[in-house]
């Protein structure tokens, strides 16, 4: 189809569940003709729809929508200063519209446009969490029954709660947690997961960048004897430095990534041989276009891909994961939150799940859409998040 333009960029704002969603919708000067992309940065998601109405708008109108690498490069590189998560999900919002649009043109779904099917579905992980031991075992058993063989298990959320703290005099608000108590209950229950439901099952545990780093390494060594699929986030984005002394010290396979926004961050983790798995967040990254790159070099070096895929992915998002999925040689798992009917009454077309497996739809472009009138029936909420202001016990704010 000759001659077809952007006519305009809308950013749609939701929160069916109570989590903010950014979505762009680029119409064409054909009838009819859109596409949907996910720029969700939850917690600032007020600057991504500023960046993307107020900068990323203006730019796009009037041009060739199915020139998607020369878009991503010269908007990637308009404001000079880039690789930060606020632009790269503005971005990231135009580059998968672009591609559903791409798909939509061609009346092929995106997976064929790049490359075609490795695979017929994805397997997915879920997240088992319980106040204790028994707990956990009893929400992995439920997904186990559902079909599902990749199992995350916490316990009491990212760090523990409920520590017995000791602490200074008024202490400052935030979100307690005992690095120590945590660290000895996360052996005691992968002992206590692994006796109980035996070998058939992939583990996997989330540090959450939650210890310092020599404690991470002791804590990667002691999960060894549980054969964990992967330990995820056990470092914070700024000691990648180490990650050589990590590798060298276990071989509990490690998943890295949900929080780079920059090349710079993943290439010497992946160059090195220092990961097994990459975690990005998509739309942090800025987008398919940089992931499928991303997912090509993981695959030169036995790295495997892991896309985060918490809430706070719109259907759109996930749908875009599940696209690379399964069309990636070097596919390892996909995180899967889930879908309410809320959410499929916004979003027609979501993703599914069955027996372990998530699969996307088969129609032109990503697959997914959305009711602009229902989503506005949910209005964002700008809070900001407690959980991010994570502190031990005496006081001293860390990483969350």
């Amino acid at each position: 189809m000759a001659n077809v333009t952007i006519r305009d960029v809308k950013t749609i704002l939701t929160a069916p569940e109570g989590i903010n969603l950014v979505v762009v919708k680029i119409e064409t000067s054909e009838p009819g003709l859109y596409g949907l992309g996910c720029a969700t940065f939850t917690q600032r998601y007020l600057a991504v729809a500023t960046a993307i109405e107020e900068y990323l708008k203006p730019f796009l109108i009037g041009k060739d929508p199915q020139r998607i690498e020369d878009i991503w490069q010269t908007a990637m590189v308009s404001s000079y200063w880039r690789n930060g998560p606020v632009l790269n999900n503005a971005l990231s919002g135009v580059d998968m519209a672009l591609w559903d649009i791409k798909g939509k043109l061609a009346g092929l779904p995106v997976y064929q446009l790049l490359g075609g099917k490795c695979r017929e579905g994805a397997a997915i992980y879920r997240h088992a969490d319980g106040r204790d031991e028994r707990e956990v075992e009893e929400n992995v058993r439920k997904y186990m029954e559902q079909g599902i063989r990749y199992i995350r298990c916490q316990m009491g959320g990212y760090g523990g709660r409920d520590h017995k703290l000791h602490q200074p005099e008024q202490p400052l608000p935030g979100a307690y947690f005992d690095p120590k108590a945590y660290m000895r209950s996360v052996p005691r229950l992968f002992a206590h997961i692994r006796g109980a439901v035996g070998e058939e099952v992939e583990l996997l545990h989330d540090i959450h960048e939650r210890l310092v780093p020599i404690e991470a390494v002791r804590l990667a060594r002691e999960l060894e004897p549980y054969r964990l699929f992967f330990l995820e986030d056990p470092l914070a984005p700024e000691q990648l430095d180490w990650f050589e002394t990590l590798r060298a010290q276990t071989a509990t396979s490690i998943a890295m990534g949900e929080l780079f926004t920059h090349p710079r961050e993943w290439t010497p983790l992946i160059a090195n041989r220092l990961i097994d798995f990459i975690r990005c967040h998509i739309s942090a990254i800025g987008g398919l276009t940089p992931a499928k790159k991303l997912a090509s070099l993981c695959e030169a070096f036995s790295v495997r891909t892991a896309w985060h895929g918490p809430g706070d992915v719109s259907p759109v998002g996930h749908a875009a994961n599940l696209h690379l999925d399964v069309s990636s040689i070097n596919f390892g798992v996909q995180e899967w939150y889930g879908f309410s009917d809320r959410i499929r009454d916004v979003f027609p077309g979501c993703p599914v799940l069955r027996n372990g497996y998530a699969y996307v739809n088969e129609a032109p472009g990503l697959g997914v859409d959305i009711d602009e009138k229902k989503a506005a029936d949910y209005p964002c909420d700008n809070r900001l998040p407690a959980w991010t202001l994570a502190r031990t016990p005496d006081g001293t704010s860390v990483r969350p």
